[in-house]
């Protein structure tokens, strides 16, 4: 549940208005207000693959022989596959980056929302439960009985005098099927159903056997699917930094362990947000509702031969911080701001004229 402050809740409405006064850090004393962060980024790396568990099928060692299926293996093997890595830049709270609108007597404080995380979300938005975010319940797909293949076997397949004369006419019976379909799909079988459902179980049935037969040659391959996440918190530009690694027995690993690939990581500036330069003077406290502007960053990932990512990512670390003037939020009217929770930038600015 995100966090709602009414500001102008806690305070009693007077006739003579005061601008609200925002200072950097925390609480200080018996003073009410409001704390919020604003967020710093980091580039989050969603990295998927599947942990596969093979078991040979019973007739592996004559698969090439019957059925011309290559490199099938009579040993049962565990083993990891990358299938996916996708990039993007997600913002937490930045701990530099703390402040406190200071609510007092004859204020018109604004009303705040912020995310769990306390980085401000909105500034005088009417608060929606429909606006957050549903959680939605991961549905568990339905599970498939899977079909024994010997519940199709034929009586002579049965009593067979060897492993390699079972083999042998479990492939007849594959290649059997595999006539039946055609002569289906071509319209030459003598029973072929005028019927187009009639037709999608008879193939559907077809294929159930096929498939089962056929793993008793190629054996059985189960897959789970496993989500890694790996975060970076970028303070500055970096090439070809190693941001994890991917072995095929141990999965994703942690970047120091050499048991597995390296996949690197890049990030640069484009400078997109101009820095203003110091002067050497001491800063004038600054006032207002602070906000980010973010700079972009080229990210590029690679195994070390090809790239699996590259795109532009906003960075809130190569931007600068700026402040909405507190005479905006006075008694003539009320203004709207929306911000990004991701990047702590502005989204949005409304006006509503007061009546």
């Amino acid at each position: 549940m995100k966090k709602l402050i009414i500001a102008a809740g806690l305070l009693m409405a007077t006739s003579a208005y005061a601008q609200t006064e925002v200072l950097t850090g925390v609480t200080r004393g018996k003073d009410y207000g409001v704390v919020y962060s604003l967020p710093k980024t980091q580039i989050e790396l969603e990295i998927k693959a599947n942990k596969v568990t093979y078991t040979p099928g019973e007739f592996s060692k004559y698969a090439d022989r019957y059925l011309r299926l290559n490199n099938v293996s009579a040993e049962p093997e565990t083993y990891w596959e990358l299938t996916s890595v996708k990039v993007k830049s997600v913002g937490v709270p930045n701990s530099e980056a703390t402040y406190f609108v200071k609510l007092k007597d004859k204020t018109v404080a604004p009303l705040m929302e912020l995310t769990e995380n306390g980085i401000v979300k909105s500034i005088n938005v009417p608060y929606s439960p429909n606006s957050s975010t549903k959680q939605s319940t991961p549905t568990t797909p339905a599970f498939q009985k899977k079909a024994n293949p010997r519940d199709f076997l034929t009586e002579e397949i049965l009593m067979a005098s060897s492993t390699a004369k079972m083999a042998e006419l479990v492939a007849k019976e594959i290649y059997n099927i595999r006539e039946s379909k055609n002569a289906l799909l071509r319209g030459q079988a003598d029973n072929t159903p005028s019927d187009g459902a009639q037709l999608k179980i008879m193939l559907d049935n077809l294929n159930m056997q096929e498939d089962a037969m056929t793993k008793m040659f190629s054996g059985i391959q189960d897959k789970e699917e496993r989500t890694f996440t790996v975060r970076l918190t970028p303070d500055k530009e970096f090439n070809n930094e190693v941001a994890f690694r991917f072995s095929k027995k141990l999965g994703v690993v942690a970047n120091n362990d050499l048991a597995g690939t390296p996949f690197y990581i890049s990030l640069k500036d484009l400078k997109t947000v101009k820095i203003p330069q110091e002067d050497g003077k001491k800063k004038k406290d600054l006032d207002g509702i602070a906000y980010n502007v973010p700079g972009q960053a080229l990210v590029t990932l690679t195994d070390g031969k090809r790239k699996l990512y590259e795109g532009e990512l906003p960075v809130t670390q190569f931007g600068i911080i700026e402040y909405l003037a507190p005479v905006l939020f006075n008694k003539n009217s009320t203004i709207k701001v929306y911000f990004d929770p991701n990047t702590g930038g502005l989204i949005k600015v409304d006006r509503e004229e007061g009546k």
